[in-house]
């Protein structure tokens, strides 16, 4: 996969991917080669991640990384990035957001990301995800870096699976990255 994701992310800056991740080996496998990646790509990395998880991709990291290449990562917990203001609402995230990557901006600096995203409840409106990650969509094309959106699998009802394959124009399955079929792709109002 080392290969696969380095060379799909030099050939585009703004691609915007789906992890329907199965199993915690093999996401924090995923996680760990996604930061090797960035750094050595060059890239600073933002970790939007749980505190359970963070520690063992840590560990991982902690014997191939040196003191130096850890200042290219950045960690925010992802519980305080979705629900900054007690729940999930998308202009709060992406206000977050803006304000976690705006010295990168500031200074020129490439990065790229990973969201671990949590959803609590299958009864919360999924049309909250839906308008998160267009807005991601469109963060990605025009502040053009890499972002996986990492969900659990078995945590995906139909509809979500659904949204997320209109929003996310490429899906990391196993080993492969494939397009979406279902992806919609934004469209320039003028």
């Amino acid at each position: 996969m080392h290969s696969k994701m380095y060379q799909l992310f030099e050939e585009q800056r703004s691609v915007h991917v789906l992890y329907p991740y199965v199993g915690l080996k093999n996401y924090i496998s995923t996680v760990v080669d996604f930061v090797l990646n960035g750094i050595m790509a060059g890239d600073y990395v933002i970790l939007i991640e749980n505190e359970r998880n963070y520690r063992l991709i840590h560990r991982e990291l902690s014997s191939r990384l040196t003191f130096e290449q850890f200042k290219f990562l950045h960690r925010v917990n992802n519980f305080d990035f979705y629900f900054t203001n007690g729940s999930y609402q998308p202009p709060a995230i992406l206000e977050y957001f803006n304000k976690t990557v705006q010295p990168y901006l500031d200074k020129n600096l490439s990065f790229r990301t990973w969201a671990h995203v949590e959803w609590a409840s299958v009864g919360d409106p999924l049309h909250l995800i839906e308008d998160i990650e267009r807005t991601a969509d469109e963060k990605v094309i025009s502040l053009s870096f890499p972002l996986i959106c990492a969900y659990e699998a078995e945590q995906m009802p139909i509809q979500l699976q659904t949204i997320l394959f209109e929003t996310h124009p490429y899906i990391l399955l196993e080993e492969n990255f494939i397009s979406s079929e279902l992806y919609i792709p934004l469209v320039d109002v003028e």
